[in-house]
Formats: structure tokens, sequence, C-alpha cells
């Protein structure tokens, strides 16, 4: 049995296969190679390692790959049209990123750069392939967005940062009353000039948070309330901010006091203006904490497939859990 036989293509087709849904992206990669070195003309064998490429964030080959598929296909397909954009999208070849949108139907502003519109307001999994924070993001061309929401320091990720992302949803979110679809991260293409900075600060009252979040000074990006919508650990305790665990930390009302926030700005002096202005202004106010923690973007983790998003897995590892709700 040869290496062109059929038995021979139809095993190393199966393996090919088998290695993708594992998420062994470069043994699928090298086996469609081994096709395609006997298939040159089979266009999904292009297709897929086009795909395998874009996983592995490998965009010249995945280009060129999904270029390939596009020429040799009967007929259109979006799926590679698809890939190949984000993948001219990631090689800033704003000219081919345009033509592969408009044979898919996808209106884009024009011109010769980069493509700045509104497609409206999404989710982002940052780091899918590591922890899959979960934030809200602003898509400025079909795959490419803006972060709205202060992430974790850990995320590596900044407020305003420009992703992107993924052009297959992998599940839905709720913001207000509305359904938004969620995608993978697949690189971050621009760093924001905000740092984030966590405040742990004393709020007597709703009225006292709304003031704060609702301040602003020069070099002000962003300031969000992380008490609810992080409860995985103390953060206090986590950032090493003194404080004492009462055995119920709450009001009669159930207001917590003790707050913790994430604030963008462009520099520490901004954030000291914001807080002393705002605890001069109502008594109880006052600030305990203001951390910094500069991260790295966690390195790309090859192996599991990933690109799947939690919606598609039948169940969640321990140590993968995170909480998906989108701040």
């Amino acid at each position: 049995m040869t290496d062109s036989s059929p038995e021979a293509l139809a095993a190393l087709h199966a393996k090919a296969y088998d290695a993708m849904h594992r998420g062994d992206l470069r043994e699928a990669s090298l086996a469609f190679e081994r096709l395609l070195a006997q298939r040159p003309d089979q266009h999904y064998y292009h297709y897929m390692r086009g795909l395998a490429h874009k996983y592995l964030l490998d965009w010249p080959v995945s280009l060129h790959h999904n270029l390939r598929a596009i020429e040799l296909a009967d007929e259109m397909d979006e799926a590679e049209h698809w890939n190949a954009a984000i993948a001219a999208t990631a090689l800033g070849e704003w000219a081919q990123a345009r033509r592969l949108w408009a044979d898919c139907g996808v209106r884009v502003q024009e011109g010769e750069g980069p493509i700045e519109g509104d497609y409206g307001v999404a989710v982002v999994r940052l780091n899918p392939w590591h922890a899959g924070e979960t934030v809200f993001m602003r898509r400025i061309d079909p795959v490419r967005a803006r972060l709205l929401n202060v992430p974790l320091p850990e995320s590596g990720h900044r407020f305003g940062d420009i992703v992107l992302h993924d052009g297959a949803s992998t599940g839905s979110r709720l913001d207000g009353e509305r359904e938004v679809p969620v995608f993978n991260e697949l690189e971050r293409l621009v760093a924001s000039e905000f740092q984030t900075f966590v405040v742990f600060a004393s709020c007597p009252g709703p009225d006292d948070l709304e003031a704060l979040l609702a301040a602003s000074v020069p070099g002000l990006g962003y300031t969000e309330d992380w008490t609810g919508s992080i409860r995985n650990y103390c953060m206090r305790c986590s950032y090493g901010a003194p404080h004492r665990h009462a055995e119920k930390d709450e009001a009669d009302d159930g207001w917590r006091v003790e707050r913790h926030l994430g604030i963008a700005a462009q520099s520490r002096h901004s954030i000291e203006a914001l807080l002393q202005g705002w605890a001069s202004q109502a008594p109880g106010r006052s600030v305990d904490a203001i951390e910094t923690r500069e991260c790295p973007v966690p390195e790309y983790r090859e192996g599991g497939n990933w690109w799947v998003g939690p919606e598609g897995e039948e169940e969640e590892t321990a140590e993968d859990a995170v909480d998906e709700s989108p701040r």
C-alpha cells in the first residue's frame, strides 16, 4: 500500500480530521499538507489547512490556503471567504480584505486603510485558550473591535484595546434586554493607551458609587464597579489591600460599602485627582488603596479545541471554569 493508494489516502484523511477534532493543530496541518501533496486541487484540504493555521494564528499560511480554496471551489462558500478575510485583516492587507467582504455581501467602508465602521456591540471571550474572561466590545469592522469594559489585569488586556475576533459566534449574552453574540478573540492588534488601576473604596450608599462612576477628569477612560460582577475570589486579599472580613459586609438593605473598581486611565495622577475630588464631596467616602498590576497577554496555548467555546462543549473542567457574565 503506497502513500497514493486509496486506502492510504483514506487513512490519512481520517487522521487529519481526527487531529483537527482533538485540537492537535500541528498534526492536522502536517496531515493536510501530505494530502495536498497527493491531491493539490482538492479545495477542502486547502480550506482545512487554512483553518488549522487560523487557530495557530499563522496568518500568511492561513490566507494562502483559504485563497487557494476559493480559487478551486466550484461554487461560492462563505467559510473560506470569511477565514481569508480574517487572515487579510490580521496582516493589514486591507484591499484584499475589502474584496473578500464584498464577495460575502458584507458592506464595509471604502478606502485604502483600516476599515472603520460601526458593526454594533457584542461580547468577546479574551484569551479563549487560557481563561476566557468575557467583556463587551464595539465592532469597528466585521472582525475587529474595541473593548468597552475594563478587563482584569491578569487578562493582559486594557479598556480600548483593538482585538481581532473570530467570525463564528460561540453563544450569546444579554446586553440589557437584547441578546448579542459572543466571539472568541484571536489576537490583540492594538494595545490601548490606558492603564488599568484597581481601586478599593468605601461607598456609604448607592448614590456615592454612582457619583464615582459618573466623575470625570482629564486622562480618564472608564470607571467600572467590579464588586458584583467578579465573585470568584476576594479581590482585596488578592491585591494585599488591608481590610477585614466581616461576618456580614452588607447593611440591612443589602448594600456593600466596600467596593472594588477597575478604572482605565492614562496615568496615576488622573486616578488620584478623580478619587480625591470624589472623596471630598460627601462624608463617609474613602479610598483604601490604588493598585496597579501590569500583566502580559497570556501565551497562546496549543491543544484542545478552544475555538468551539464553552457552549459547544459537553462539559467544562474545573480548572477551566470562569465567570461567564460579561460586564
